[in-house]
C-alpha cells in the first residue's frame, strides 16, 4: 500500500517548467467587448466535472495529499488572537497527523500547506512562526472584504503588509467598477496594487458572487490579468455565494486564453465554501482538464480554506483504517 501511494504522489509531483511572473499587458477594451459567456453551456460542462473521473484508494489518497499542499490555511475572523494564529501556523507545518502519514508511508514527503492567510495585524507573528518552513504568509488587503475605503488607504495597506513580511497579498477589487462597466478604472486600480506589491505576489479577489453575470466574471478576470495579477481568486468567503465550479470554469478558460495570448501563466484560487475533500478533488480535476499539469502545483493553484484540511485528514484516516473518525480529531489549529 505504501509503495503504491508514494508512486502516485510522486507521479503527480513531477514538476514542469512554468513561465515567469505575469508582467501584465496594455489595457485592451476590444477584447472585453468580444467577451461573451454561454451560461447554459458553462453549467452543463461544470456538471460533468464530478462524474467524468473516479479517483479511488491509493490514487484518491495521493490526490488528497496533493490538495493539502495547495491550501492557503486561513483565519479571517473578528475573534482571531495571537494564540489562534500560532496554532494555525503549527498546523500549517504539520497539516496531516504523523500517525496517518506513517501508515500511508508518506512521512518523508515533506507535506505542508502552501501558505497561511491572515489579517495584516498578524503578518509579523505568522512570519516568525513559519520561519524556515518554506510556507508563505499571505495578507488580505485593500479594505477586505468589501473594499469600501479610499484608494490611497488601500495602497498603504498593501505596502504595510509587504513591509511586515507578507510574500503574498490578497486584494479585493472594487465591485462597483465591474457593475458600472468601468473596466479602465479597474485596470488602473489593480495595476496600482501590483506596483505597491513589489516582489510580493498579487492575488486578485473578484468576489464573483457579487458580479451579477458570468460575462462580468470573465471580463474582470481578463482585466486583472492585464493589470499584472499573479493569481485570480473567486471570493472573500464573506459573500452569500462563493466558489463554484461554473465560476471556476469561466476563470480557468480566461487563464488559458491569456496564457495562449501572452505566454504567461496566471494562477487560480477558489475560495469560500470549499470544506469537503470530494469538492477539492473536483477542483483539481477541473484544473487538470482545463489548464493542464502545471496548474496542479501551489505556484499556480491554491485553495482558500479553513475547514477543508480537517475533512481531507479525516478521509485519509478512513483510507488507512477503514473507519471514519470524529471531526474533532482533526482540528485546523
Amino acid at each position: 500500500m505504501a509503495r503504491s501511494l508514494k508512486d502516485n504522489v510522486r507521479a503527480i509531483d513531477a514538476l514542469q517548467q512554468v513561465s515567469g511572473r505575469n508582467p501584465g499587458m496594455d489595457f485592451d477594451a476590444d477584447r472585453l467587448g468580444r467577451t461573451r459567456i454561454n451560461r447554459s453551456a458553462v453549467e452543463r460542462r461544470a456538471a460533468t466535472i464530478g462524474t467524468r473521473r473516479s479517483l479511488k484508494k491509493a490514487h484518491q489518497a495521493a490526490w488528497l495529499l496533493k490538495a493539502v499542499t495547495c491550501i492557503d490555511l486561513t483565519t479571517l475572523a473578528g475573534d482571531d488572537t495571537p494564540g489562534k494564529v500560532r496554532r494555525l501556523c503549527q498546523k500549517a507545518r504539520r497539516p496531516v497527523r504523523a500517525d496517518i502519514l506513517r501508515a500511508l508511508g508518506a512521512e518523508d514527503l515533506g507535506i505542508t500547506v502552501a501558505a497561511v492567510c491572515v489579517y495584516h495585524n498578524f503578518v509579523e507573528l505568522a512570519v516568525s512562526e513559519l520561519a524556515g518552513s518554506g510556507i508563505s504568509v499571505a495578507a488580505v488587503s485593500t479594505g477586505f472584504p468589501a473594499g469600501q475605503i479610499p484608494l490611497p488607504l488601500k495602497i498603504e495597506q498593501i505596502r504595510a503588509s509587504v513591509a511586515a513580511g507578507a510574500a503574498e497579498i490578497d486584494i479585493v477589487i472594487s465591485r462597483a467598477r465591474v457593475l458600472t462597466g468601468d473596466w479602465r478604472g479597474l485596470y488602473d486600480e489593480v495595476k496600482a496594487y501590483r506596483e505597491a506589491c513589489g516582489d510580493a505576489h498579487l492575488k486578485a479577489i473578484l468576489a464573483t458572487g457579487e458580479l451579477a453575470t458570468l460575462s462580468n466574471v470573465a471580463k474582470a478576470s481578463w482585466v486583472c490579468m492585464m493589470a499584472g495579477a499573479d493569481f485570480i481568486k473567486t471570493s472573500t468567503g464573506k459573500e452569500s455565494l462563493n466558489a463554484t465550479l461554473p465560476f471556476s470554469l469561466v476563470k480557468a478558460r480566461a487563464i488559458r486564453d491569456y496564457h495562449q495570448l501572452t505566454g504567461y501563466r496566471v494562477g487560480y484560487k477558489p475560495a469560500g465554501g470549499i470544506s469537503k475533500a470530494r469538492e477539492a478533488l473536483n477542483y483539481l480535476v477541473l484544473m487538470k482538464e482545463e489548464l493542464g499539469r502545471p496548474w496542479l502545483e501551489p505556484e499556480l493553484f491554491r485553495f482558500g480554506a479553513s475547514s477543508l484540511l480537517g475533512d481531507i485528514e479525516r478521509q485519509l484516516e478512513h483510507y488507512v483504517t477503514g473507519s471514519y473518525s470524529a471531526q474533532f480529531r482533526h482540528p485546523a489549529g
